[in-house]
């Protein structure tokens, strides 16, 4: 018996590493461990190893020219290479806008963050639990218990819904996650009632109030709502690995979720809204107490990160149209290896003379 406890001691850990081993997702620890190349232009074209299509990056550091950099393809069924210009399905990043646009609204006075959504959407307060209770200021910060759609097991992930109440309609009736304010959970269901309220305290489109008050005044003209206001040539083709073919265009009408845009003016409208150079002083008080100044964005196809890097003042955002297995977790690895050279002043002088072409 002793002798038996004894081989087990060894065995039962030997298993342990083995299975451990077998399980290692190895295409992560080599992106993480690789060593780190001299110029983003190369962690770029090193990055396409792990099976990612396609990047587009923007670099604006403070007292540098802003830079774009680009590797793999636009479209990779016709060999179209990656273009720094064109448009990209931002998803959730598009939520950072909505946030900006209600700060401007409520410092008009036009809505308050204390007003409940039986209030501001009576007619669905039967349908929403909770709905006399959960605040605007709840949808916000994500503290108000409401299903989250993008978890619904009847949403068509393989075709688009082109109504945002189609969307609307799988969270109806379903119980609340929580008691609003308890705690944080993030869901896309928040900011679709958001863009809601806001069009109906407008009179019209959120996204039209969006383009005159925080697109136009920066001088963003890549910018856009939705997917069908674009041309589909100038967008990047996205793909996933639930899918066979490119996923460009699935459209994805619910607000928070919906824009497209090109890196750049990603990049410029970040910057304006952590310098305070898009909001007036009281509007970033208001925005400060409800949202974050950063953000990521993933649809099938389509994964962003946008965020800004106070240590180095620097925003830096980067595209990828490829989703699903890995890719998110390679993109992030790729994404911190990028702010490691950018914070070691490894210049790339070839790629600031590309991205001052596209300027």
């Amino acid at each position: 018996m002793k002798r038996t406890k004894r081989l087990l001691k060894i065995i039962i850990p030997i298993v342990a590493i083995i299975c451990t081993l077998a399980c290692t997702p190895w295409v992560m620890i080599r992106a993480q461990l690789a060593p780190l190349p001299d110029t983003i232009q190369e962690q770029l074209f090193d990055a396409l190893e792990y099976k990612l299509d396609g990047f587009i990056v923007y670099i604006d550091q403070a007292g540098k020219p802003p830079v774009l950099y680009t590797a793999g393809w636009k479209d990779r069924k016709n060999k179209v290479p990656a273009d720094p210009q064109a448009l990209f399905k931002i998803g959730s990043i598009s939520k950072l806008y909505i946030a900006a646009a209600t700060a401007k609204i409520v410092n008009s006075k036009c809505l308050s963050l204390d007003d409940t959504l039986a209030k501001l959407l009576p007619e669905l307060a039967g349908r929403l639990e909770n709905a006399d209770k959960i605040t605007l200021r709840m949808l916000l910060q994500h503290r108000s218990g409401v299903p989250d759609w993008i978890e619904d097991p009847e949403f068509p992930w393989d075709k688009s819904l082109s109504e945002v109440s189609e969307v609307l309609e799988l969270v109806l009736d379903d119980p609340s996650e929580f008691e609003p304010d308890s705690r944080y959970d993030y869901s896309n269901t928040n900011y679709l009632l958001i863009g809601n309220i806001l069009d109906k305290t407008l009179g019209y489109s959120h996204q039209q109030y969006i383009r005159s008050e925080i697109l136009a005044p920066l001088g963003l003209t890549h910018t856009f709502g939705l997917l069908s206001d674009v041309d589909s040539r100038e967008v990047t083709s996205g793909y996933d690995s639930h899918y066979d073919k490119d996923v460009k265009m699935l459209d994805f009408v619910s607000p928070g979720g919906s824009m497209v845009a090109t890196a750049e003016d990603v990049g410029i409208f970040l910057r304006a809204l952590n310098d305070g150079s898009l909001l007036n002083k009281e509007e970033q008080a208001v925005y400060s107490s409800i949202y974050e100044y950063e953000h990521t964005g993933l649809l099938p196809g389509y994964q962003s990160i946008a965020r800004y890097h106070k240590d180095i003042d620097a925003v830096v955002i980067q595209f990828v149209n490829t989703s699903g297995g890995n890719a998110w977790t390679v993109s992030e690895i790729v994404y911190n290896r990028i702010i490691k050279i950018l914070k070691g002043k490894k210049a790339d002088k070839t790629a600031l003379a590309i991205g001052q072409k596209y300027r």
